[in-house]
Formats: C-alpha cells, sequence, structure tokens
C-alpha cells in the first residue's frame, strides 16, 4: 500500500496535496496495489483527496497537530505507516516534506529519494524514481532497494487529475509524542500563490532601475494571476521583500511559465529557475546570458514591452471572456 501525506493550511488541503495524491494513485496502479492518504491536524475537506486517486482517507485530527513539529510528524506518520503496513510514503517536496523525509527513511528503515520529476516506475520489484540533479540541467534515476521507500515530490511534477469521487474519511487514534518545541508565532504571507507552488510566475530584477517602477510587473502578474517573484540583488538592496527571492540561494521553483524581466541570468539565479517548463525573457542586452536559457525571447526596453504585453494579455481575455 502507498500512503501519502496531504499537507493543509489553515485546515484547507493544500494544491501539493492534490499533485502527491494523483502521483501516488499512478504509482500505485502501476503496481497494482492501494493508495491511501493521511490528514494531520484540523482538515475540513479531505473527503475530495479521493477524487484525485485516494481510496481511503485517514484523519488523525488532534489540535496539537496543527502546528508543524517536524519530529512530532514524522513519529506519527511512523506509525501510522507501520500500523497499516504501508510499503511506500510519498510526501510534497515543500519545506515541511524537506524536514521530515530524513526521519521518515530513518524510522522506516526505507531507502529515500528526495524530489521525484515524474511518477515513480515499478520495475524488477523496485521502485525507480526520476529527480532532477545539476540544477535541473538532468534527471537521474534511482532505484530504491529497500523493501520501503519513501518519496518526496517536486512542485508542478504533475497536474492534479479528477479520477473518481469522494472518499470516506475515517478518524484514527494514534498517541501523539510530546514536543520538544513550543512555537509562539507563525507568520505566513496570505492573498497569494506561495511561489514553490506558483504555476505561473512573473520574476524581475535590477533592470527595473528603481522600486518605485515595480507597478508595471505587479500590473502584469495580476493579468496573469501570477505570483510575483525577484533576483537577489533586488532583495538585498530592500527593493522586494526576501520571500520573494528566487535562485539557488533563494527559493528554488519549477512553474509552468516563468517571465523574467530586466534580469541577466546570473548562473546562481538560473540554477533556482531552469526547471520551469517555459521561461521567457525580456531584456534589452541581447547578449544577457538568460537568453541562452529562454525558450522566448523579446529584445527590448521593459519599460516599453512590459506595459505592451499586459495590455495585449487583457484586450486578449476581454475577447475571450
Amino acid at each position: 500500500m502507498i500512503l501519502v501525506i496531504a499537507e493543509t493550511q489553515d485546515g484547507k488541503i493544500k494544491k501539493s496535496a492534490l499533485e502527491a495524491v494523483t502521483l501516488g494513485a499512478k504509482a500505485a496502479a502501476s503496481r497494482g496495489v492501494a493508495c491511501n492518504a493521511l490528514l494531520l491536524g484540523t482538515a475540513g475537506d479531505g473527503a475530495r483527496l479521493g477524487q484525485y486517486g485516494a481510496g481511503e482517507v485517514w484523519h488523525l485530527s488532534d489540535s496539537v497537530l496543527d502546528k508543524f513539529d517536524s519530529q512530532v510528524y514524522a513519529r506519527v506518520i511512523a506509525k501510522v505507516a507501520e500500523e497499516k503496513q504501508a510499503s511506500t510514503v510519498i510526501l510534497p517536496d515543500s519545506a515541511n516534506g524537506r524536514s521530515l523525509i530524513g526521519m521518515l527513511a530513518i524510522f522506516l528503515k526505507a531507502g529515500v529519494v528526495r524530489g521525484a520529476n515524474r511518477v515513480p516506475e515499478w520495475v524488477d520489484g523496485q521502485w525507480e524514481v526520476g529527480r532532477a540533479v545539476f540544477s535541473g540541467k538532468a534527471t537521474a534515476t534511482c532505484r530504491i532497494l529497500s523493501e520501503k521507500a519513501v518519496i518526496s515530490v517536486a512542485g508542478n511534477t504533475l497536474k492534479p487529475t479528477v479520477t473518481g469521487s469522494d472518499a470516506t474519511v475515517t478518524a484514527l487514534s494514534v498517541e501523539i509524542p510530546t514536543s520538544s518545541t513550543r512555537v509562539r508565532e507563525v507568520r505566513r504571507s496570505t492573498g497569494i500563490v506561495p511561489l514553490p507552488e506558483a504555476e505561473v510566475v512573473v520574476s524581475a530584477g535590477r533592470g527595473m532601475k528603481d522600486p518605485s517602477n515595480w507597478g508595471i510587473v505587479e500590473e502584469l502578474a495580476t493579468e496573469l494571476d501570477a505570483t510575483l517573484a525577484c533576483s537577489r540583488p533586488v532583495a538585498d538592496s530592500g527593493w522586494r521583500p526576501h520571500h520573494e527571492h528566487v535562485g539557488q540561494t533563494g527559493i528554488a521553483i519549477r512553474p509552468n511559465l516563468y517571465i523574467a524581466i530586466g534580469i541577466s541570468g546570473a548562473i546562481q539565479h538560473l540554477a533556482g529557475v531552469n526547471s520551469s517548463k517555459v521561461i521567457v525573457v525580456i531584456n534589452k542586452d541581447p547578449e544577457a546570458p538568460f537568453f541562452k536559457a529562454a525558450d522566448y525571447g523579446v529584445v527590448g526596453d521593459l519599460f516599453e514591452v512590459v506595459p505592451r504585453l499586459t495590455e495585449a494579455i487583457r484586450r486578449f481575455k476581454s475577447a475571450h471572456a
């Protein structure tokens, strides 16, 4: 049986959970086993995980689990996996997932692959899992030799797909260990799709010349329902908040569409974004390194190109409303 850990936030299932369940269901079908999901803490919409392939949904609703503690979560998940005889645990490759995966592997004596970028395949009695390497420039195929496996799923690996109907949610009772950490406060950005989960990202760099010019980037992002991002120099200069910094030293992302405006494309930035499915670069310097990684490039003054692009998108949306 495959057990998928479904992440929640503020009592609601996250998109990353739907992706993990979709992948888990496809992997389970290839092996001929069941795929079930586990919810921890408050969650009111667990039944819909069945629409994405979960046969059963198990819910441990103790409010203690509303505040994430990796040591507590890892021990609870390991207990459930052992009690339910799960041979494979799948979870999102989020910040929480990355803090859990190593401990789960130790507790379950399992082989582990982080950041799967395709559906694992069952080959000759073992899982073969693809993951990005060399900053997304290549894909390695890893084989898990142990009887048990723990696999995390890179964001935007596949689109969540509705294949069934709501599942029955069954309450679980598991002894929860006492946490050695006290969470005093949690601060999150609200009203936006987090960068690791975003399907469309609009990013800008020092080519904007001044933070007061950021309005044209925000307008483009609004028309595309995109999440905003920036290069490291912009964040270091205080033009934009650090949680928008993408790149090797910031947040690594893999959206369906990444639009880079006024960013030269230093190797550290490319390392964090070159797993994007489509990259569009707007820069007035035809020799900018970013053009080598771009699927589409526009050589021109961003202060002319971006407003015209925004207006064109606005007209398109109006004509197809």
